[in-house]
């Protein structure tokens, strides 16, 4: 698959259809050429309650659609967004700066999304149904409202595959604000999300993050929002959405430990840590961000780690041969190789990867022998920088992680993987791989303990989400 030539043009808003250009919003930048790849419309106030009104007018008539028919919709979205893989890819490619063959990864992840949930959407029409000697007890779900779905950046399409998919199933119209740094690939699936549903069902509005996004929280029409983002801005969302007692799904930061036990199989732990750590470039939730080695592996899987590192191509996203991309953008890029520069000047081993081209925004991998005391422990990274640190006594991992904020994934390598999930358990952790390194589908729930999130999306826990229960009793003489 080859570069988008063609500029595209995001608008402000989609609605019932038709786009709505609003202001002028910056360029959209292509991280490994800086070329603009694409201009955007930024929506005001006024646009964003546009949107919502569209959504709420279909409230009552979406949530009366059958549930099968939803499937069907779902099904038939899943397909076309297959269909149109030639196009989404290089354009989640070109506007993020991961891999091609990673995009294309993503387009398939977001349609399973559509599948899985289809399959959910078509037992919601199955009551539960209880029965005691003299009262029968009824138990259904119904649409919550209109849904905001706020969405980051790192995966462009399938994040908003993973909100839009279980709102659609739930019978919810949903609103999308995508990220100001990536619009593209949210546009173009709002696109093909709407021809199969009615108009108002799914729109799409862009613009600055804090003036959407609080447009959205303080509308009373909307009854749920949906974000993925970093924690702090979780924070901020929850205390917006508390004042009107709006429901939050938060899917916040992560700070996965990734241990390799004493009897791990080295070389499936090594191959599961580096896709752990540097898949998507190291910009996922989920990626592996402290990796603690026991003592009597640690050695060589250090050894391991560092040859396969120093062998990662770092470069255009669109050469096969490349391993890493650039960061979506310059200030990434310099946090990531200030925190590998910071850790040379504190004294701690750094193994360094190959550089990235002089055009672009290139993060350089590193593996970092790093010493607790010098900080690049105690964040996420959120890049293509490995922190390790040897360890002797598991117990003591699981009281060290159960002490973080934060607790959204993990990672155990060991061939007793009876004692591996034993571990995984005593974990404060929401997903946790053994002896794999890609641990999240769509049929599992996914979410976080603490400060990494409420509530989880994924699986059927998913779809409730976007739903209200109600009960009622009937009493016989």
């Amino acid at each position: 698959m080859t570069r988008p030539t063609t500029p595209i043009t995001v608008p402000a808003a989609r609605i019932a259809g038709q786009d709505h250009a609003g202001t002028s919003g910056p360029d959209i930048i292509d991280p490994a050429t800086g070329t603009p790849i694409a201009s955007t419309g930024f929506a005001d106030k006024s646009l964003v309650g546009r949107a919502v009104g569209a959504a709420d007018s279909i409230r009552a008539d979406f949530s009366r659609m059958g549930a099968r028919a939803r499937a069907a919709a779902l099904l038939a979205i899943a397909r076309e967004i297959r269909a149109q893989a030639g196009e989404l890819a290089p354009w989640i490619a070109a506007e993020t700066g991961k891999r091609i063959s990673e995009a294309q990864g993503e387009v398939e992840f977001t349609a399973k999304y559509f599948d899985w949930f289809a399959e959910g959407a078509a037992d919601l029409d199955r009551a539960t149904l209880r029965r005691d000697a003299t009262r029968e007890f009824h138990v259904s779900r119904r649409a919550a409202g209109v849904s905001a779905a706020l969405a980051t950046w790192n995966f462009p399409l399938s994040i908003p595959g993973r909100k839009i998919a279980p709102a659609i199933a739930a019978g919810s119209p949903v609103v999308l604000k995508p990220s100001e740094l990536a619009p593209v690939s949210s546009y173009l699936l709002t696109k093909i999300a709407e021809r199969h549903l009615p108009d108002g069902a799914v729109a799409f509005v862009l613009g600055d993050g804090e003036l959407v996004t609080n447009a959205l929280l303080d509308d009373p029409r909307v009854t749920h929002a949906s974000f993925t983002g970093s924690t702090a801005v979780g924070h901020v969302i929850a205390a917006r959405a508390a004042a009107t007692l709006t429901r939050v799904t938060l899917e916040l930061g992560g700070r996965a430990p990734f241990i390799i036990a004493h009897d791990a199989d080295r070389e499936r732990a090594v191959a599961n840590l580096m896709i752990a750590k540097f898949r998507n470039n190291g910009a996922s939730c989920i990626a592996a961000n402290n990796v603690f080695i026991h003592e009597s592996l640690y050695d060589d899987v250090v050894a391991d780690l560092a040859e396969q590192i120093s062998a990662l191509t770092v470069g255009d996203p669109f050469d096969e041969a490349t391993d890493l991309g650039p960061a979506i953008a310059a200030r990434f890029a310099e946090r990531l190789n200030g925190l590998t520069s910071k850790a040379e000047e504190s004294g701690d081993r750094v193994v360094m990867g190959k550089r990235g081209p002089a055009t672009g925004t290139y993060a350089t991998p590193a593996l970092i022998e790093v010493d607790k005391s010098a900080g690049l422990w105690d964040q996420e990274i959120f890049g293509p920088v490995m922190p390790v640190q040897k360890f002797t006594d598991e117990a003591a991992i699981v009281n060290e992680v159960n002490s973080w904020r934060y607790g959204l994934a993990g990672y155990v390598c060991s061939q007793d993987v009876a004692r591996a999930e034993g571990l995984a358990e005593a974990m404060n952790i929401g997903i946790v791989g053994i002896n794999n390194g890609a641990p999240n589908t769509p049929e599992v729930p996914f979410g976080g303990f603490g400060e990494s999130g409420i509530g989880r999306e994924g699986s059927m826990s998913g779809i409730h989400a976007f739903m209200e229960e109600q009960t009622i009793t009937i009493q016989h003489a």
